[in-house]
């Protein structure tokens, strides 16, 4: 699943605007999600969806809360996360992540969860602001409704046949891989063995936000036909947040 840009700062030429957090309320305000999470997914990453709905749009968003950050100035919607929580994700049946990844191990988790995902920030509003008020929705949508852990499939890309991807994992595994109780496994397998061991790829943004917080990485990447992309399942038990970003996250 694509996860894009959380976690990058760079600054914006133009006086940085009011920003505003709320859920989307009606389906027009989901629809404004779905434009975003296309122009971004499609647009900017080559992700293969149909032209002709403008739209992202999959079985599991009827049954998300999605969340929205505004640009108050104009209107539009520029940054936007889903989050799953584990009660409606069990009426469902599954996880998103169920789908690329087998999830036995965490089964005890799955009530205390809220999955998270399909994360995008339009390419002008790349800025802290945005990812703050992003987070702080995250945080306090747990906090208010005691949920204990934050889960979701985070993009390592795929350029040049998965090498890079691979170079990522290998580079981050080291330090945040998680305990063997809480380990994941990839239903189509990112084939490591076969890749080349380049280093010095750096991690993606949203990827990089997640470990300096406290998450763990569940293991092995899988590759996702759907998008094209690798992606690693990644856990962050809130009782490891890195305190620094949790008074920030929920000062926001």
């Amino acid at each position: 699943m694509l996860e894009h840009t959380l976690g990058q700062t760079e600054p914006r030429e133009r006086t940085a605007p009011e920003l505003a957090l709320s859920f989307a309320r009606t389906p027009a305000e989901v629809m404004e999600a779905q434009r975003l999470r296309y122009m971004v997914f499609a647009g900017e990453l080559g992700a293969k969806m149909p032209a002709a709905a403008g739209i992202d749009s999959d079985f599991y968003d009827p049954h998300c809360e999605h969340l929205l950050v505004r640009d108050t100035g104009s209107g539009e919607v520029v940054g936007t996360y889903r989050l799953l929580p584990g009660p409606r994700a069990q009426r469902l049946g599954s996880f998103y992540a169920d789908g690329e990844f087998d999830l036995t191990r965490l089964r005890h988790l799955r009530e205390a969860t809220v999955e998270i995902g399909r994360s995008c920030v339009h390419p002008d509003y790349r800025s802290g602001a945005t990812i703050a008020r992003l987070w702080s929705g995250l945080i306090g949508y747990a906090a208010q409704h005691v949920y204990r852990y934050l889960l979701g499939c985070a993009w390592l890309g795929w350029p040049v046949g998965g090498h890079a991807a691979a170079a990522v994992y290998r580079s981050l595994v080291r330090e945040h891989l998680s305990p063997v109780e809480y380990r994941v496994f990839p239903r189509c397998e990112l084939p490591l063995d076969a890749l080349g061991r380049d280093a010095g790829a750096p991690p993606p943004p949203l990827v990089r936000a997640y470990v300096r917080i406290g998450a763990w990485i569940c293991g092995a990447p899988a590759w996702d036909p759907d998008f094209n992309t690798a992606d690693l399942l990644m856990l962050l038990p809130l009782s490891r947040m890195n305190a620094r970003y949790a008074r920030h996250f929920m000062r926001g």
